[in-house]
């Protein structure tokens, strides 16, 4: 028994470290996409507000895709039967390829009409915003495909493959972005048109990667209706969150251009913090999914305790370091001092919660990877409708501004943590087999 603490931390670490910088990777690119279109302009650093609250669509359909395939991979692999694990990543690729598809082709015919809903009568940025989504929206099929790839290589615990994959990608478009920006003369679309091309480069090589896995890559239905079966659970419960994020930056909209703005830097800030704080409930996926499949409840319930707290440790050292750039970070992405001003009423909000969040995210990792998805799709929905949604709609009556926002981000997080405790100490979440 000493032997087995410092064992499952090698164990967790060695999947945590490239998963935080896969994870970080894309949120990165992000940040510096937010940073060179924000010096273009409050217009144009508004519309990608909007256009990329549009487009997480898509990494909300493409994580739900990772995070069910990795829970069922990796009960197969757990079991033994690594074949059977790689074969979950084809069918998952097939139903990402036709998502993504019907995706692209949506957006080119709704992006005007949600962009000028969202935009709360500014037509300025309601335009920019949908230009620039009809064209971010064709690397739509090649990020799901990449997060597919992502789920089976957690599954079967190769975290090397997305390292390179996503690193190569994102240095490609981060480089390419502010060249097609500026020197170029694109102005935002050449943000969409680098955006579009990482996405593309990262779906071809995880397709690749999956190809030279020599397995049949034929659709097999059943299995992607079993797959299909335990989206609809992630679904709802990403639907829930996504409702969040939207009413959040139509909320902030209604209270000006600035502060939607500011909004979007804090928006990717905490999206950054919250991928990277992911990266342990990565590594609970895929090693909480395995203890399971192999019969070892005790493993798991030892790596959902010592997960819980390496997650709340990974929040306060971002809780620190957020506040701390609270006088520096804004001005990294524009130099408008309103902006910097409506950003610091979402600040404190901001640095406080991510400690709880760092929590809340490690937690919702050891549930999915235990494939516990029908309680998180309703304690989502809980905390969404009995929570964030009223206190967000309320902040607008109010006219409490960004702080009132963000305040109700907190309800959602302290809503969700609260279950979540009680859950891991029920035990109800740990069902032993290959598959739940």
């Amino acid at each position: 028994m000493t032997m087995a603490a410092p064992t499952s931390l090698r164990r967790i670490a060695g999947l945590a470290v490239p998963a935080l910088v896969v994870l970080a990777a894309e949120p990165l690119y992000l940040l510096v996409d937010t940073a060179v279109v924000g010096h273009l302009g409050p217009v144009p650093l508004a519309a990608l507000a909007l256009g990329g609250t549009l487009m997480t669509i898509a990494v909300w359909l493409g994580n739900l895709l990772a995070y069910g395939t990795t829970s069922r991979a990796a009960r197969r692999f757990g079991a033994g039967d690594r074949g059977a694990a790689v074969a979950e990543g084809v069918q998952a690729s097939w139903l990402a390829l036709a998502i993504g598809l019907a995706l692209a082709g949506a957006a080119q015919l709704g992006a005007e009409p949600v962009a000028q809903l969202l935009a709360g009568g500014n037509q300025q940025v309601a335009d920019a915003a949908a230009g620039w989504l009809r064209i971010a929206a064709l690397g739509a099929p090649g990020l799901l495909l990449a997060t597919a790839g992502h789920g089976w290589l957690r599954g079967v615990q190769d975290l090397g493959r997305p390292l390179r994959y996503v690193l190569g990608a994102n240095l490609l478009s981060a480089g390419l972005c502010p060249l097609l920006v500026y020197p170029a003369g694109l102005g935002l679309t050449g943000s969409a048109i680098a955006n579009v091309v990482a996405q593309t480069l990262a779906g071809a090589l995880f397709v690749r990667s999956l190809v030279r896995e020599r397995v049949p890559l034929t659709p097999d239905l059943p299995v992607i209706g079993n797959q299909v079966r335990l989206g609809r659970d992630l679904l709802l419960r990403g639907a829930a969150m996504h409702a969040c994020f939207l009413s959040a930056a139509a909320v902030a909209a209604r209270f000006g251009t600035t502060t939607l703005g500011a909004h979007q830097i804090a928006l990717q800030l905490w999206f950054f913090c919250a991928l990277a704080l992911d990266a342990v409930a990565i590594a609970a996926q895929s090693l909480v999914g395995a203890a399971l499949g192999g019969g070892r409840a005790g493993e798991a319930r030892a790596l959902a305790r010592r997960i819980a707290v390496i997650g709340g440790l990974g929040g306060v050292v971002f809780a620190a370091l957020i506040g701390a750039g609270a006088g520096v970070l804004p001005r990294l992405f524009t130099p408008d001092p309103l902006v910097h001003a409506q950003a610091m009423l979402a600040w404190p909000w901001f640095a406080a919660i991510l400690p709880l969040a760092g929590v809340v995210f490690a937690l919702d990792g050891v549930l999915i990877g235990a494939g516990d998805v029908r309680y998180l799709r309703n304690l989502t929905l809980v905390a969404t409708l009995g929570g964030f949604l009223p206190a967000i709609w309320t902040a607008y009556a109010l006219q409490l501004g960004l702080g009132g926002i963000w305040a109700g981000l907190t309800l959602f997080v302290v809503v969700r943590l609260v279950a979540q405790l009680g859950r891991m100490r029920s035990g109800g979440w740990i069902v032993l087999g290959a598959v739940r």
